[in-house]
């Protein structure tokens, strides 16, 4: 199951944010973020940092239960699917999908 973040007009620069919190077992943190950006016309890109046909992903960063992603860009009338990636100081490792629709306000 996907989930959706509000549109991103390509000319804004806006946070999303996975809160991981309710899926960890008591005790353990995040220890690291992978972020995965698909678009049905350009394929799969793992991106830490740049380009994904035209879809930016510009800082990753984290706590130790919330990773945060700041993205700009995209293609007018795309529906991306950014996949947050984290694994745990216990070893666990878990992945969310979430749709980001591209529209200008």
């Amino acid at each position: 199951m996907a989930y959706k973040w509000p549109n991103l007009d390509p000319n804004e620069i806006q946070d999303y944010s996975v809160d991981w919190s309710r899926f960890l077992n008591t005790g353990d943190t995040i220890a690291s973020v992978q972020w995965f950006v698909n678009d049905e016309e350009l394929g799969s890109y793992e991106t830490y940092s740049g380009d994904a046909g035209a879809l930016t992903i510009v800082q990753p960063t984290n706590t130790t239960t919330v990773a945060t992603v700041r993205i700009t860009g995209g293609l007018v009338g795309v529906r991306y699917t950014i996949q947050c990636r984290v694994t745990t100081a216990n070893g666990l490792r878990y992945n969310r999908s979430i749709y980001l629709n591209i529209a200008e306000k």
